[in-house]
């Protein structure tokens, strides 16, 4: 269990852990803003775009009430079944003065027009609008109609029936302004007395007007979107996607839009999206799309509007909170960390001690620093790790001295104490790379022992090993500091010299060590001499690896002993003395081969 002092501690850095918490309580409180603000904004974009369809069928509502109103006056019937267009008449003039009346009042009206069933559908009354106000087309340039669907399925119907057309380009030659705009047509029989359909009323609204009427009340940032009911574009904030149709390249809002679609199978009345749900629908945007029937409840006409408020002018509000919670835990993570650099460091400061300690294990200067005083677990485990500490500190002082002495063991000779066959192997080794870096010689001396046999055999063993244990020391008291003496066992001793003269030194050096083996040696109260018998081989002249040096060397120290020992040879010396005598061999052969001859001419 925790003592209250490091319990005390934990509880603070678990408080410091608690605010940055706090900070990422907030990251989610910033998250849940933006998506609360999506979602009202949603919902205000349904509400407006549902307001504005509603809007739009109650003005289609006024245009056909407009209709029937001037479908409706007895003028309109008797008007309607003149014999021809020609001419004015007074009915005909007071109907033309409402007519006007009716386009001074709704500038959203492009055309209106009676159309007589008779003679091919002439109009009798039209009024069109241009750029400098009302024009009354009369006379000849009255037209027939009877031709268009506006005019024969308006006359099918029967009276107080209203007739919408299609959202279309307009088309139909001299209709001055109205020519090239999208048009909505509003129609509705005129009947006389007897209840027989004797002509039409057709108004031509101008679509983009009257949408720019009603969404005057709507915010700036809004877009709109008008699709028919097979989904080309009427209203779109980018112009050259609307109307596609009638340019022979149809832009379809199911496909722009695809979670439009159930939109246009009549399955839902009405979608919402938005950038952060759907990314790749609706991109940077909130959208909200409803469908409305058009024109009442003639025919399955419908349109489908569409709202959309850019996702950033939404998230603004969500921007501003983001900012503030961004700099409130910018403020508390300032804070908490300096309390958790504090309140760390209190806390850990021991643990680092001890862990100095452990990576300085036998540093006397690591352990005064050791936190032995406290009462705390972590005292405990100081005291526990300082009396670990010399258990080992001793056990590693004895396993190093065993190395060392195994190391030793393995490398010198236990007789004499000098560098065994292994070790001055690796040393020559290393000697002859030196001295090829360096382009100098070196030497090797193999010294063998010419009257040891005879002394061990005589005195014994033990004597023997005095023996070898007073040569080893008369060669190192002969040769120099960097010369190297190895025994290779029994009586044979190896020397390596060094140096930019070597080839001139040897000889000398092995004269003195053959004058010092020559004196007289004192061993247990018997004098004795050793003599010793020496073959060198140098490097480069006759070798340049180790082992075939030592070989080389060998060799000459057999020729030397094999003259009667006491000497020393060098083992080009010993090459010479070999050609010479196989020059001799063959002079001698030579010789015998021409005596042969002599002899046994007589005989032939």
């Amino acid at each position: 269990m925790l003592r209250p002092a490091l319990t005390f501690k934990l509880s603070v850095l678990f408080a410091c852990i608690g605010v940055l918490a706090s900070g990422a309580t907030g990251y989610y409180a910033y998250h849940a803003n933006r998506t609360m603000l999506v979602n009202e904004a949603e919902h205000s974009l349904l509400t407006s775009t549902e307001l504005l369809g509603q809007r739009f069928a109650a003005s289609i509502d006024d245009v056909a009430a407009d209709a029937l109103v001037l479908a409706t006056m007895p003028s309109s019937a008797s008007v309607a079944q003149t014999d021809d267009g020609v001419g004015a008449s007074p009915p005909r003039e007071r109907l033309a003065q409402v007519y006007s009346s009716f386009m001074v009042h709704h500038p959203e009206y492009l055309q209106i027009r009676l159309i007589t069933r008779q003679h091919y559908g002439l109009e009798l009354i039209r009024f069109d609008r241009d750029g400098d106000g009302l024009v009354r087309v009369d006379g000849r340039k009255l037209q027939e109609k009877g031709q268009f669907a506006y005019v024969f399925d308006t006359l099918a119907f029967t009276p107080g029936r209203i007739y919408t057309s299609p959202i279309s380009v307009n088309h139909e030659y001299g209709t001055h302004a109205a020519e090239g705009k999208p048009t909505l047509r509003i129609g509705t029989p005129v009947a006389d007395f007897n209840g027989s359909v004797v002509g039409v009323v057709v108004i031509d609204i101008d679509l983009a007007g009257m949408l720019k009427r009603l969404q005057s009340d709507l915010p700036s940032d809004y877009q709109i979107y008008l699709a028919n009911e097979w989904g080309d574009f009427l209203v779109h904030p980018d112009a050259s996607k609307t109307f596609g149709f009638d340019r022979g390249r149809r832009v379809l809002m199911q496909d722009s839009f695809s979670m439009t679609k159930p939109l246009f199978e009549q399955t839902q009345s009405e979608v919402l999206a938005n950038g952060l749900a759907h990314p790749r629908q609706a991109a940077g945007q909130v959208l909200a799309f409803v469908r409305r029937p058009l024109g009442g409840s003639e025919g399955n006409r419908f349109i489908v509007l569409g709202l959309a408020k850019p996702l950033d002018d939404v998230l603004s509000g969500a921007h501003l909170l983001g900012n503030r919670i961004i700099r409130m835990v910018l403020i508390f993570s300032g804070l908490s960390v300096l309390l958790a650099i504090l309140f760390a460091r209190a806390l850990t400061k021991p643990l680092h001690l001890l862990a100095y300690a452990a990576t300085h294990l036998f540093a006397e200067h690591a352990m005064h620093t050791l936190p032995l005083k406290r009462t705390d677990e972590i005292g405990v485990l100081a005291r526990c790790f300082d009396r670990l500490r010399r258990e080992i500190k001793a056990q590693m002082d004895a396993l190093h001295a065993k190395q060392r002495e195994l190391v030793h063991l393995a490398t010198h000779d236990t007789l004499t104490g000098l560098p065994n066959r292994m070790l001055f192997m690796q040393k020559l080794e290393s000697a002859i790379e030196e001295a090829a870096r360096r382009d100098e010689g070196l030497a090797v001396l193999f010294v063998d022992l010419d009257r040891f046999k005879q002394i061990n055999d005589q005195f014994g063993h033990s004597v023997g090993d005095k023996v070898l244990a007073a040569v080893a020391l008369r060669l190192e008291q002969v040769l120099c500091a960097g010369d190297v003496i190895a025994r290779l066992g029994g009586d044979e001793f190896i020397v390596l010299i060094e140096g930019p003269r070597v080839a001139e030194a040897a000889p000398g050096i092995a004269s003195r060590i053959m004058d010092a083996l020559n004196e007289t040696l004192l061993m247990d109260g018997h004098s004795m001499m050793v003599g010793a018998s020496i073959g060198i081989s140098q490097f480069p002249d006759d070798s340049g690896t180790a082992e075939e040096l030592l070989l080389n060397a060998d060799a000459a120290m057999y020729a030397a002993k094999s003259g009667g020992g006491c000497a020393y040879l060098r083992y080009q010396e010993v090459l010479e003395a070999r050609r010479r005598e196989q020059a001799g061999l063959a002079r001698a052969r030579a010789g015998e081969g021409a005596a042969e001859g002599r002899e046994a001419e007589p005989t032939a």
